[in-house]
C-alpha cells in the first residue's frame, strides 16, 4: 500500500487503491473490476483502426483489453503498482502496460491519438502537471478522455465516490488551462471530459 497525497483533498493518504500492493492491493484490484464500468466510455473514446491509445492509472487491465478490441494499432498503459502492472500483462495480453504516472507517463512527444484515464484523476498527487504532460504525449488532432465515478445512474458501491462540483469545476478550468476544446458527458456510470488538442 502507498502513501500519496491527493490535489482533492491536498493530504497524505493510505490508499490500496492508489498504489496497489499485497493482499489489499489484490483486494482492491477486484474492486476496481467490480465497479469501474469502462465499457461505457468506449463510444465516446471512438477509437478507430490503426490509432495509438494509452490509459493512465490501467488497474488489473479490464480497459485495456476492451481497448484492444477496437483496431488500435497499440494499447499501452503507465501506472504506478507492479502488481497491476502483472496482472494487467496477463489480463490485456498484446497491450503494453508499464510503470509510470500521470504526470511522468515517460512516454515520448505527441506519441498517442487518445489517453484516457478512468476514476483516478482524483488520487493523482498533482493535477496540472499530470494534465499538462497528458496534453504533451498527446498528438495534434488527438484527445484526452478522464472520468470518473458518477453519471447518470452511478453503481451503488460508487455513489460515495462522486466528486463535488467546486471539485469537478477545477478539473474544468485545469482542462481549459491546457486544451483547446473541453465538453463534459454524463455516461450512465461516469462523468467524463473529453479534452482536444487542435490538428497541427
Amino acid at each position: 500500500m502507498g502513501t500519496t497525497t491527493s490535489w482533492v483533498t491536498g493530504r497524505e493518504h493510505d490508499s490500496s487503491f492508489a498504489v496497489p500492493t499485497g493482499l489489499k492491493g489484490s483486494l482492491a484490484g477486484r474492486v476496481m473490476l467490480w465497479t469501474n464500468r469502462q465499457r461505457d466510455l468506449l463510444p465516446l473514446l471512438d477509437i478507430r483502426p490503426g490509432e495509438h491509445v494509452l490509459e493512465v492509472g490501467y488497474g488489473p487491465g479490464a480497459l485495456l483489453r476492451l481497448l484492444s478490441r477496437t483496431g488500435a494499432a497499440r494499447v499501452a498503459g503507465v501506472d504506478p503498482s507492479p502488481q497491476m502492472r502483472a496482472l494487467a500483462a496477463r489480463k490485456a495480453p498484446g497491450t503494453q502496460p508499464a510503470l509510470g504516472s500521470a504526470d511522468r507517463t515517460g512516454q515520448p512527444d505527441a506519441a498517442f491519438d487518445c489517453v484516457v484515464s478512468v476514476n483516478n484523476v482524483a488520487i493523482w498527487p498533482r493535477l496540472e502537471p499530470g494534465l499538462r504532460e497528458l496534453h504533451r504525449i498527446t498528438r495534434p488532432g488527438g484527445r484526452v478522455v478522464i472520468a470518473w465515478h458518477g453519471g447518470r445512474a452511478p453503481a451503488r458501491l460508487a455513489r460515495n465516490l462522486r466528486l463535488p462540483d467546486e471539485v469537478l469545476a477545477r478539473l474544468t478550468t485545469a482542462l481549459r488551462e491546457v486544451f483547446a476544446d473541453v465538453t463534459r458527458h454524463e455516461l450512465p456510470h461516469l462523468t467524463a471530459f473529453v479534452a482536444r488538442r487542435p490538428p497541427a
